[in-house]
């Protein structure tokens, strides 16, 4: 097995995330674009990163103008160290509060598997595989 650092994986998330990934949510409003493609796919990253390195997942709110706008996911590594490879999507002045630790979601993603799965098989084709405990 080859082994990565994370800027292989950060490239192979850059390269895969696409409108066909992107959450249903923030697709309908117009917001993800080809020069934004973080947008729209923080909790199947999370996934994705929790499914190689471990650890934990960490879920804060998205706030714009004093309002509430979603949520934004990121990873707790098993070091303690908070990794969020979608952070660069937050381009208008968004600020991420009340960060919690989540479980992650028993088996398939109820209205994102599709789109997780998608995006996996990307980041693989990219990668080349996953190592055997994350497969």
């Amino acid at each position: 097995m080859i082994p990565w650092n994370l800027l292989d994986i950060d490239k192979a998330l850059h390269a895969s995330w696409a409108a066909d990934t992107c959450s249903p949510d923030d697709l309908a409003r117009c917001s993800w674009q080809p020069g934004n493609p973080a947008w729209g796919h923080c909790d199947i990253t999370a996934l994705i990163v929790n499914d190689i390195f471990g650890g934990g997942l960490v879920v804060g709110e998205v706030h714009c103008s004093g309002e509430q706008q979603g949520f934004h996911w990121w990873n707790r590594l098993p070091s303690g160290v908070e990794l969020d490879l979608t952070r660069e999507q937050f381009q208008d002045g968004q600020a991420v509060t009340a960060a919690r630790d989540v479980k992650r979601p028993p088996g398939p993603l109820p209205r994102r598997w599709e789109e997780y799965l998608l995006l996996r098989e990307r980041v693989l084709k990219h990668l080349g595989h996953l190592p055997e405990s994350a497969a």
